[in-house]
């Protein structure tokens, strides 16, 4: 190895698409086992597999969680609130576990975990989409390291029994599309102009019949809407740092999260002070 601090073939990110894709060509061209993906100072991480399919965010979520549960079944696994719908079936019906969805960040979701283990609750494993991850057995130390090293001791483990990683995700339901739009907030005082939009969206939701808000949600405004209003989720949320409110949106049906987007958008336009010209670009693009 020949390190290079400049990172000239790509960013170091685990949630970056061209990071991602970088590593799955590595592994494909070198007819590799396995590809590893960490941020700068490890404390993220991601994979792919030896068919070129990458493992992160939901998916590497859902590995974290198979290998966590064989220790502590029945057990709490805490995300962030980005994940998908599909996971959560696949941690609950398929794993057999229970999905704790926290607020984003990831010190938000390790204390979440550390607090409900004190509680008496069995809880395993802290993880966000983002990569970061944390696991009781390792003091919920925020380590892309270890987690990376159980996935490689689990493949290990599964191709001595004929079979691969990716078997473990063969049941993970996954969206037809997803998009994340990030709106920015043009007032001064943002935090209390975001807690106001909610507040608007929330009331809104309350009086649509094909959409329905998620008793669940810790986090902004999370709603599911039926197949005819786009067959998804959304949630809109504010930034843990930023004056922008990131809006998430699954759907799975093609189209859907145009469609969903666009009955957003009937509520959102009317916030003076939020900039919905990138969820305008979404709607508009074929």
């Amino acid at each position: 190895l020949n390190p290079d601090g400049t990172f000239p073939n790509h960013i170091p990110n685990p949630e970056n698409e061209e990071a991602m894709q970088s590593v799955c060509r590595a592994v494909v061209n070198n007819h590799a086992d396995l590809g590893v993906i960490f941020d700068t100072d490890v404390d993220r991480g991601g994979a792919v597999d030896q068919k070129g399919q990458e493992i992160n965010k939901d998916r590497l979520i859902a590995l974290a969680s198979a290998i966590a549960l064989q220790k502590a079944p029945g057990g709490t696994i805490v995300t962030d609130s980005v994940t998908s719908d599909g996971l959560k079936v696949y941690i609950e019906k398929v794993l057999g576990g229970k999905q704790r969805r926290f607020k984003r960040g990831y010190k938000n979701v390790i204390d979440e975990a550390i607090r409900l283990n004190r509680t008496g609750v069995n809880c395993p494993l802290a993880i966000e989409t983002s990569g970061h991850a944390a696991m009781r057995e390792n003091y919920f130390l925020d380590d892309g390291a270890y987690l990376v090293t159980k996935i490689i001791i689990q493949m290990a483990v599964m191709r001595r029994q004929g079979k691969e990683l990716g078997d473990l995700l063969k049941d993970l339901p996954e969206a037809a599309e997803s998009a994340e739009i990030r709106m920015p907030i043009l007032a001064e005082d943002f935090r209390t102009e975001g807690d106001s939009i909610l507040a608007s969206l929330h009331t809104c939701a309350g009086h649509q019949p094909h959409w329905h808000i998620d008793p669940e949600s810790c986090e902004g405004v999370r709603l599911s809407f039926d197949p005819k209003a786009g067959d998804g989720w959304a949630l809109l949320r504010l930034s843990v740092h930023d004056p922008v409110m990131p809006l998430n949106i699954e759907s799975n049906i093609a189209g859907g999260t145009q469609l969903i987007a666009s009955q957003l958008y009937v509520n959102l336009r009317m916030q003076k002070d939020l900039d919905t010209s990138s969820l305008e670009t979404f709607i508009s693009n074929d």
